[in-house]
């Protein structure tokens, strides 16, 4: 062989290493929506770490929101109050985008050995080498110095507050190597805002805040055990544990229990909040809505179970938007 054929060789080989490494950069992840815009508009080099922090699939950022947003909007509903401050709406907003995105990174680290053996998981960016592990990290730490920051904003109590779910979002990722109830404890870190909201209004917690957050825990169970049918057959064979391995075929019944136990929940502490008609109207609309998902769900089936758990964003947006209903529409009416 020659030179010349040497150096077409080398060229030819580099050329690939090129074409694979932009391949890495571009693939999208399975489980994210067809054309979403981190696939379609970002920067290659930008892509990866959107995908980490779940940027292409916004689902779990509402989910995580809209808690806040009710809790925000039920304490201005109990003084009286005819809207929830734009300002503290922002700042909610801003710290469920950046908090997602850190709970993510550092879920996905912990979670790499494993998201690389389940099929669902291995194309996301740790696993398919489109980032370190290391880099993930850091990551993480950046996102989460932005939420301090957001976090700093409020009152002093809800600050404490704020800094007290940290513990829940440290244990979470390794909760599924020790109980079959992981999705409870996602429900208690994910839920916080909840808490936050009301304690962001008032300097303080009170009934009907917990029985909100409550009701979200439950909320979440339920939808999370959706979710977590994707993956029931590599999680048995990884040793992994669920609520999804533990009801099997019984889960449309224990989905519609949670779901029920949590409208209960959420319709309580609106009443003890002073909500009126048109929150209650809201509530039974997004009973009729979890009924459609239990009564349709398919859990062999992961498209089906993949749809079902995003339309959870409809009952978080529904119930917010109750919520901000009945404070215009009372103090409109004089009712406040």
């Amino acid at each position: 062989m020659d030179d010349k054929d040497k150096s077409a060789m080398a060229a030819h080989a580099a050329n690939s290493g090129e074409e694979n490494e932009l391949e890495g950069v571009t693939a999208a992840v399975s489980d994210a929506e067809e054309g979403n815009w981190v696939d379609r508009f970002a920067p290659a080099a930008w892509r990866p770490y959107l995908r980490l922090a779940r940027m292409d699939r916004p689902i779990g950022t509402w989910l995580l929101l809209f808690p806040c947003w009710w809790s925000l909007t039920l304490a201005e509903v109990s003084i009286g109050h005819p809207y929830p401050s734009p300002w503290m709406l922002t700042l909610f907003a801003i710290g469920a985008i950046v908090m997602r995105g850190a709970g993510c990174a550092y879920n996905d680290y912990v979670d790499r050995e494993y998201d690389a053996r389940v099929e669902r998981t291995a194309s996301r960016p740790i696993p398919s080498g489109q980032v370190s592990p290391e880099a993930a990290l850091i990551f993480a730490g950046a996102l989460s110095l932005i939420g301090f920051l957001v976090l700093i904003q409020f009152n002093f109590f809800t600050i404490v507050l704020g800094i007290a779910s940290l513990a829940l979002v440290a244990i979470y990722p390794f909760m599924k190597r020790i109980t079959y109830w992981p999705q409870a404890v996602l429900g208690l870190a994910f839920n916080w805002g909840a808490l936050m909201g009301w304690a962001a209004v008032k300097g303080s917690l009170a009934l009907p805040a917990l029985l909100l957050y409550a009701g979200a825990v439950l909320w979440t169970i339920g939808y999370d055990t959706i979710y977590a049918h994707q993956d029931t057959d590599d999680d048995a064979t990884l040793g992994l544990k669920s609520t999804a391995l533990t009801f099997g075929e019984d889960t449309p019944f224990w989905i519609g229990s949670f779901y029920v136990g949590a409208l209960l929940l959420w319709i309580t502490a609106g009443f003890l909040a002073g909500t009126h008609l048109v929150f209650f109207f809201g509530v039974a609309l997004v009973g009729l809505q979890m009924a459609w998902q239990v009564s349709t769900l398919d859990t062999s089936d992961p498209k089906n179970c993949l749809r079902r758990f995003r339309a959870n964003r409809d009952v978080g947006a529904a119930i917010f938007l109750a919520l901000l209903t009945d404070t215009l529409l009372s103090w409109w009416a004089g009712l406040s």
